[in-house]
């Protein structure tokens, strides 16, 4: 993969907005986004850091923190006020989905939680027993997909209207070890994981077939495909070790399969 930029102290959470890549730099307190040629923006700072973004169908840009979730452009807590939540998708619907893991790297584990943010603020639980749970993605508006980093496979959900999720199933066992952590989903409806031990992207279909994996020179935490025709995989990457992450890049590489 090619570096499209670096000086990020830890980056996470990668999007494609608005012809834009953005990226939460949690070290740095910031929201950046970056234009086809890799030059940078600060859109939004916060105190502590922004875990991850997506956006409301009206546009407004929405934002985990260890504050809870928070609703732009004034970034105000919305709901869940006070809750650590992790990773954040948004549904067609304005649903937020979010989840919290069940304990810090280092710590014994614990399992986490999924829950829902409604349009109103309010929020609840909706899944437990998710063991490190990471990435989140919606694959045709019907089904969650999570990475469960501390079980090494994506688990999957169908969503109600009712905002609940059931018929739980595991969508892809992966090898021991692939901790994966962000992912996105491609217009075949494959899945895209960064596995941070594993220095590497791996492409995955339903069941757990490997398609394709590009490497990396440090570990690979997220993942977002976009890019002027859908088809550049951008992946935030970061040094990482016991002390924490460092030197953050974002790399890149054109793929076969772009964007839903």
């Amino acid at each position: 993969m090619e570096t499209f930029a670096a000086g990020l102290r830890m980056g996470e959470s990668p999007r494609w907005h608005d012809g834009r890549l953005w990226v939460c730099d949690w070290l740095a307190g910031e929201v950046i986004s970056f234009d086809d040629h890799g030059s940078s923006r600060v859109e939004a700072r916060v105190e502590g850091l922004p875990f991850s973004i997506d956006w409301l169908p009206d546009g407004r840009l929405v934002l985990t923190s260890p504050a809870g979730v928070l609703v732009g452009p004034e970034l105000a807590v919305h709901g869940a006020a006070g809750q650590p939540f992790n990773e954040i998708v948004v549904d067609a619907a304005g649903r937020a989905w979010v989840d919290m893991p069940g304990s810090r790297p280092g710590e014994p584990r614990r399992p986490g939680v999924v829950a829902v943010v409604l349009p109103d603020g309010s929020s609840r639980q909706v899944a437990d027993d998710v063991w490190f749970p990471n990435g989140m993605a919606i694959l045709e508006d019907t089904t969650l997909l999570v990475a469960e980093s501390h079980a090494d496979r994506i688990t999957a959900w169908r969503i109600t209207d009712e905002a609940t999720l059931v018929e739980r199933r595991v969508w892809a066992e992966l090898g021991a070890g692939e901790a994966p952590d962000g992912i996105c989903i491609d217009a075949d409806g494959a899945l895209w994981y960064a596995s941070v031990p594993g220095r590497h992207c791996v492409r995955v279909a339903e069941g757990g077939r490997v398609l394709a994996t590009l490497e990396a020179d440090r570990g690979c935490f997220s993942c977002v495909l976009g890019g002027p025709d859908g088809t550049s995989l951008f992946v935030v990457a970061n040094e990482y070790s016991a002390a924490g992450a460092s030197d953050g890049v974002v790399l890149t590489e054109q793929v076969a399969v772009g964007r839903p």
